[in-house]
């Protein structure tokens, strides 16, 4: 059997849910490797290795003047922190039994795993990536996976990815509710605007899914919502794209502008009411439109995603062409 390591980011709980929708689908034993806890429940044949955090201040002043850059040349590779050393040690001693590593995402894992002679599928994220390390990231891959439906020639758009895309709605649309889906860190600027939103249309029922009120599993939300009020992230689009939500789209600030350009997509195919996070507008006239929309979800290819991103990894593992 074929051996995967799997590089799952840290940051918010995107990455690890991306890795738990697609791992069911993948026929190669895996070892992930994360700064995140483990899972409560990891499906069989999974390994998981935590790794030591790169970017907390070990007595020696923070992380991010310690050169992390290498000059431009990279994103976070910070000099004479122990953390960062023993967390790519940690990867470079399982390396030697495995055939293909998948990076969600690091630039620095990606170039470590080509150094070590193995094959990498990189997860990439939308927005703009030309800066120069990113460009390696791609130029090493043997694989780029894009889970939105990507027209880029140089990667392979499997589709929105989402944990939900087999289930079927457990709820009919109940009149008037809305669904606020965050995060799951704490977003003072977000809640602001909730706040707003909730006390200028007192005719919704509100329901906050994230945050402080975190819910692991929204399916039954996402399903009885009539609209979804989220920011731009790739899960959470994909989420209410299983749903088949009509939903309002407010981007975060992100790195390289990965939330804008998704939303910019999202308007372009008709498929959510696209709202600026400084000045949304008038929520009522906003829920509006988004009730009168019926956006044809399949163009964001949610059904089969999972399977498609695991097939390919499966093949790069086993020495074939993605």
């Amino acid at each position: 059997m074929t051996a995967v390591g799997w590089y799952v980011h840290h940051h918010g709980m995107g990455h690890l849910t991306r890795f738990l929708a697609i791992r069911p689908h993948v026929a190669a034993s895996v070892v992930a490797f994360s700064s995140l806890p483990q899972p409560a429940a990891l499906p069989d044949g999974t390994t998981w290795v935590q790794l030591p955090r790169d970017d907390e201040d070990e007595g020696a002043g923070a992380p991010s003047a310690a050169e992390p850059t290498a000059r431009g040349a990279l994103h976070w590779a910070p000099i004479g922190h122990r953390g960062h050393v023993e967390r790519m040690a940690a990867i470079a001693a399982r390396a030697p039994h495995l055939d293909a590593i998948v990076v969600d995402v690091s630039v620095e894992v990606t170039l470590l795993a080509r150094l070590l002679g193995r094959r990498v599928v990189l997860m990439t994220q939308p927005g703009d990536r030309t800066d120069d390390p990113h460009v390696l990231g791609r130029r090493l891959a043997d694989a780029v996976l894009a889970p939105w439906p990507a027209d880029d020639g140089e990667v392979h758009p499997v589709g929105g990815i989402s944990r939900f895309a087999t289930r079927e709605r457990s709820a009919a649309r109940r009149p008037g509710t809305v669904l606020a889906l965050g995060g799951g860190g704490r977003d003072a600027a977000w809640d602001a605007m909730l706040r707003e939103a909730i006390a200028a249309t007192p005719d919704r029922q509100w329901r906050v899914a994230g945050g402080a009120t975190w819910i692991d599993d929204p399916w039954e939300a996402l399903c009885e919502a009539e609209v979804v009020v989220t920011a731009a992230g790739q899960n959470a689009i994909a989420d209410i794209a299983a749903a088949g939500a009509s939903a309002i789209v407010v981007p975060r600030p992100r790195p390289f502008d990965e939330q804008h350009r998704t939303a910019a997509m999202l308007d372009e195919l008709g498929l959510a009411v696209v709202a600026d996070a400084s000045a949304p507008g008038d929520w009522p006239a906003l829920l509006a439109r988004a009730q009168a929309l019926e956006p044809d979800w399949s163009a964001w290819g949610v059904r089969g995603a999972a399977g498609r991103a695991a097939a390919i990894i499966d093949r790069v593992a086993a020495g074939g062409r993605p």
